[in-house]
């Protein structure tokens, strides 16, 4: 009778962790995904990358569920995953001697300059994408993007100035801040 009253309380725990799971992934997957798309700039690849960081959380999820800032830790999962797959994608991009002809400078619709900065964001190199990214379009301090990175303060600040003026060189002084 002891086994039954054991097993049944497992399984209630069990139960309890994975609601506790589930409402966490409801709550953060739409902030994940917008930050996995700012990356790679694919809603699909990036519901596969926010996928892959839940799993990964999942199985760590008793170990982890008390970490007193689960937001910063499925930013910093995300990020790998992301670097992950950057590193198995790389041995099969394309390499081309002249970028392509940049868009029109004017840019009256909120779509097109949403689309023009994207293209822009997409000319730095990843980690300096996260930068900006987690910086500026999530808001984030930089002490929070030194620790989701795992890059010192100083290196945050020197990749994040340095991502900013590229992507001052690649907008072009006619850009329009709204």
């Amino acid at each position: 009778m002891a086994n039954v009253r054991w097993g049944a309380g497992r399984r209630r725990e069990q139960t309890a962790r994975q609601a506790e799971f589930t409402a966490f992934v409801e709550t953060t997957a739409p902030r994940l995904r917008r930050t996995a798309y700012l990356m790679c700039r694919d809603w699909h690849l990036a519901q596969d990358l926010t996928q892959t960081t839940f799993a990964r959380m999942y199985a760590n999820w008793s170990r982890i569920r008390h970490t007193t800032n689960l937001d910063a830790y499925s930013r910093r999962v995300l990020m790998n995953v992301v670097f992950d797959h950057a590193k198995r994608r790389s041995a099969t991009e394309l390499v081309l001697a002249e970028l392509p002809e940049a868009a029109p400078r004017r840019l009256d619709d909120t779509a097109e300059l949403h689309v023009t900065l994207l293209r822009a964001l997409a000319t730095l190199p990843l980690r300096d994408q996260a930068i900006v990214v987690l910086r500026h379009w999530e808001d984030q301090s930089v002490e929070a993007v030194a620790s989701t990175l795992g890059v010192s303060v100083s290196v945050v600040k020197t990749q994040n100035a340095r991502a900013l003026t590229r992507l001052r060189t690649v907008l072009g002084q006619d850009f329009v801040r709204i």
